[in-house]
């Protein structure tokens, strides 16, 4: 296989850490000149402090940011959380807007996004954005300090997507979070403004609001001139109307005279601003000032060290930030703003920066172009990728944007942060993209992380066949993908079609090809019951020098076969640990974290710990089903429906399992139907619905039916759960010998499987069904012996879960042994554990806070027994909206299920409250 090479050489500096959203954008700009008190206006916006939204419009210069600055500054010293964003065309884009209020909101406290951030990197449909919105708002409801959320310039955003998002945010902000929007122009008519206004929670300011009165502007001269009368204060007030930019430029203009001179003429807009710059300011600039301030229009913002390469003076830095600074001091419509970095970085006024575009858009084409591609080297070098594309592309260099591109989205994918990709993409053209295998590797990725088979599989017919031309690095990671895709769809035979072309990967491949394979490994592994080979995989790939990524899906693997050979404790250790090692990398672990997550609730379910599982699962649950592969979705949802079904929760726990068949029908995945209903027939049998279980176990034998050509794999495990149903048939129709029969043989092929805690399941089942054939002494040898497997494992649930019988069995056995303090201490925990969970009583006293008018309606339309999906449809909503109204109403009624919340609202209608005690 040939080693062509692919378009362009770039590759980012050693160590160099990619920033695709510019911290720049969420820190405030300094402002700190230009925070003059102003107390008529501070005080209407201290009085809307806690509204729901608050709007300040007015066009550019008209102290918009300012306003907001100096609001902040108030804010904060009276405990409030500020978050700023300042937006730019570069942002309307859903998904893009998305990243900027995630690190906008992670300034203030990064576990406030951290369960929103685990959805980001996925196509974001309607449905999906709006579960976003309220995986978000949940979020900030946490926290208890007041939260405003400043988005400086939402002039610039128009996508509907984006609109209807902000609407939603509005619509479901939580008490705590006030949205402040600074807009030039007018807001989308869709955003709920008018239901907000009618409602008293907003505030709008315009520019009458804006503008100076005659004294605010007589202080922002003295402030500026150091001395003015007040005759030509008054003057230079009429002539402006107030109006900010207007002053402060007439502010400059004086600096250089001592008079008013008769010529000047109004100033209040956009247009007489750009004139009287032209012809007042700059034309007494300094050649190389002017020069200067030129060429950075053409960036959003600028440092010393960029200005260096725009001006073509690489070791002038130092002389380069004292012209800054100057510049800066001389109030030049200059604006510091702060980052984390080590640069001091800048801002044109945006009607400074419109006029000297015009003066760049003078020049030369070829030296507009050269003095972007200038721009694109210095970001690039330094990581700002998002920049770095956009000059590229300003500079007319398309094959140079695709370069930046493709050499950023391996850095990313090797971190794990697939998430910035598709907004990246979107920049190039289609043409670039298709010609460009790497990109077409780097999409077919984003559709395997987005769960978009059909489009990856196109990718992959696409590649293979292409592959004489392909890299043996992109071959290598075509095969992986080729892999991965096989098993989001839970497909093991064309795993093991692949297995030899995976084993013989080198060592020397990179750490996405050699996760991937690990990954690939492993799930074949964990079928075939060969645990120590595949310890011994992941052992040699966990060298000096591999990446974290690598290392915490290798040990997540490690956790998820320790669980299935019942080493439970050792189990909830790793992943205890993969899970706070995890979290601290943020969305760029979401894999890993996701696992650990689903993981670690299993073992807490075995280990009877079933409130603790549902805390950890529930609020991770949509983004494990948008992100995790089949197994760990059947882990979750399964662990959440058997935790509310023993919870006595029935309605919550069917819900769970209609969960897990609809994501299962939406790609196919067999293994998972096969699951739900064998948890369904075992479900219909405690409650004695017999025709019912017999209907399931049709269905159940249907789906093995068609699998019984394949003998391993996923099509072996449904039909041993087609087995294991017949098997519970037989018990509950006390047809013990066939029950006998069937569970011998597959005793035996589990057990050469190493899954103990399925053995112990079966060998329980085994000593109920030699009891009923009257074989005692075999009943009990079994029963002690599953006993003993189930304590040197530290097993529960699979001892319970056996048999509804199992209580009253053990009981009977503990009555019955012989002196053995440390099985007959097993036997007590067990029945411990066997008590149910106590409920809330249905009579329990309503909270105070009275359900809304759309929370009732989904609770009455619950009562009638309607899944999420139903109440969705009927009121006009998305599921996700039903589950945010659920989750409220919860809180108000105290209670912690649908069952609960049914008979506690019924019990009210029974008996009204006395409002008077």
């Amino acid at each position: 296989m040939p080693d062509i090479p692919v378009h362009g050489e770039r590759h980012l500096p050693a160590n160099r850490q990619l920033q695709v959203i510019p911290d720049t954008k969420v820190i405030p700009p300094r402002g700190a000149r230009y925070l003059m008190p102003r107390v008529a206006l501070m005080a209407r916006l201290m009085d809307a402090r806690k509204q729901r939204c608050v709007v300040i419009q007015g066009p550019a210069g008209s102290g918009k940011t300012s306003t907001l600055l100096t609001w902040r500054r108030e804010l904060m010293a009276l405990n409030y959380d500020v978050a700023w964003l300042s937006v730019t065309s570069d942002d309307d884009e859903p998904m893009r807007l998305s990243h900027c209020l995630l690190a906008a909101l992670s300034e203030i406290d990064v576990d406030m996004t951290r369960e929103a951030a685990l959805l980001l990197g996925r196509d974001l449909d309607e449905h999906a954005l709006e579960h976003w919105i309220i995986l978000l708002v949940q979020g900030i409801a946490q926290r208890e300090r007041e939260l405003l959320l400043v988005l400086d310039d939402v002039h610039h955003l128009n996508d509907p997507g984006i609109v209807k998002a902000l609407g939603w945010l509005l619509d479901y902000a939580p008490a705590n979070l006030h949205l402040v929007l600074g807009s030039r122009t007018a807001l989308p008519a869709a955003l709920p403004l008018g239901r907000l206004r009618s409602l008293g929670q907003l505030s709008e300011l315009s520019l009458q609001d804006l503008r100076f009165s005659a004294e605010e502007s007589e202080h922002f001269l003295r402030e500026h001139l150091g001395q003015i009368n007040k005759r030509d204060a008054q003057t230079l007030h009429e002539l402006t109307d107030g109006w900010a930019a207007g002053l402060q430029l007439f502010a400059i203009d004086l600096k250089s005279r001592r008079d008013i001179p008769s010529s000047f003429t109004e100033l209040r807009d956009a247009s007489t601003f750009a004139q009287f710059f032209e012809r007042e300011v700059l034309v007494r600039l300094a050649p190389a000032d002017l020069e200067l301030l030129t060429r950075t229009s053409i960036c959003n913002r600028f440092c010393a060290a960029l200005c260096t390469r725009l001006m073509n003076k690489p070791h002038a830095l130092a002389w380069m930030m004292n012209q800054l600074t100057r510049l800066d001091a001389n109030n030049l419509f200059i604006t510091q703003v702060k980052s984390h970095d080590r640069e001091t970085w800048y801002r044109l006024h945006p009607l400074l920066r419109e006029v000297l575009r015009a003066r760049v858009n003078a020049l030369p084409q070829a030296e507009q172009q050269h003095l972007h591609a200038q721009a694109r080297d210095w970001f690039f070098d330094r990581g700002h990728v998002d920049e770095a594309v956009r000059h590229a592309l300003l500079a007319g260099e398309v094959e140079a944007a695709a370069d930046i591109v493709e050499a950023c989205a391996q850095d990313l994918m090797t971190r794990g942060s697939l998430s910035y990709l598709p907004n990246l993409l979107r920049k190039l053209p289609l043409e670039q993209i298709r010609e460009r295998f790497g990109l077409q590797l780097v999409i077919l990725q984003l559709h395997l992380f987005s769960c978009n088979f059909n489009e990856a599989q196109q990718i992959i017919d696409y590649l293979q066949a292409n592959t004489h031309r392909l890299t043996r690095h992109q071959c290598e990671t075509l095969l992986v993908n080729r892999g991965v895709l096989a098993m989001q769809l839970d497909d093991t035979e064309t795993v093991w079609q692949l297995l030899p072309a995976l084993e013989s990967i080198p060592a020397d491949a990179n750490d996405a090809v050699l996760t991937g394979r690990a990954s690939l490994l492993g799930w074949l592994c964990m079928y075939t019951g060969n645990y120590t080979h595949m310890r011994q995989l992941l052992t040699e790939g966990d060298r000096l020098g591999t990446s974290p990524r690598r290392t915490l899906i290798g040990r997540c693997i490690q956790g998820a076969s320790l669980i299935v050979e019942g080493r439970i404790s050792e189990a909830d250790h790793i992943c205890r640990l993969v899970l706070t090692e995890a979290q601290a990398f943020g969305d760029s672990m979401i894999t890993a974290t996701l696992s650990a997550t689903t993981l670690l609730a299993t073992t807490l379910y075995e280990q009877n710990n079933i409130s603790e599982a549902c805390r950890l699962l529930e609020p991770r649950q949509d983004a494990l089903e948008r992100a995790s592969l089949p197994g760990g979705v059947l882990l979750g949802l399964l662990t959440l429906a058997n935790s509310h079904w023993l919870m006595g929760r029935k309605l919550e726990a069917q819900a769970y399992l209609d969960r897990l068949e609809e994501h299962a029908q939406r790609y196919g995945l067999e293994r998972l139907i096969a699951w739900s209903l064998f948890t369904r027939l075992n479900w219909a049998v405690q409650k004695n619905q017999s025709v019912q279980a017999e209907q399931l176990a049709t269905r159940l034998n249907a789906l093995a039916a068609r699998h019984g050509a394949v003998e391993r794999g996923v099509p072996l495990v449904i039909q041993q759960l087609a087995i294991r149903a017949q098997i519970t048939l037989h018990l509950y129709r006390l047809d013990y010998s066939k029950a006998a029969c069937l569970l011998r043989t597959l005793i035996t092929h589990v057990q050469a499987h190493g899954r103990c805690p399925l053995v112990t399941t079966l060998r329980l089942q085994l000593a109920l069904a030699e009891r009923g054939c009257g074989n005692e002494a075999l009943a009990r040898e079994q029963l002690l012996d599953a006993l003993r497997m189930g304590h040197r494992l530290g097993l529960v649930r699979s001892v319970l879960d056996a048999s509804q019988q199992m209580p009253g069995v053990l009981q009977a056995l503990l009555e019955q042994l012989p002196p053995d303090p440390v099985l007959s201490f097993y036997i007590q925990r067990l029945l411990a554990a066997a008590q149910p969970a106590p409920l809330a009583a249905p009579g329990a006293a309503m909270a105070t806070k009275p359900l809304s008018e759309r929370e009732s309606e989904v609770l009455q339309l619950m009562a009638q027994a309607m899944t999420n999906k139903k109440i969705a449809r009927i009121l006009n909503v998305s599921p996700e909206t039903v589950k945010w109204h659920l989750r409220n109403l919860f809180i108000k009624l105290r209670v912690t299920g649908r069952d609960e919340a049914i008979a506690k609202w019924r019990d009210q209608i029974a008996k009204p409250i006395d409002p008077n005690g």
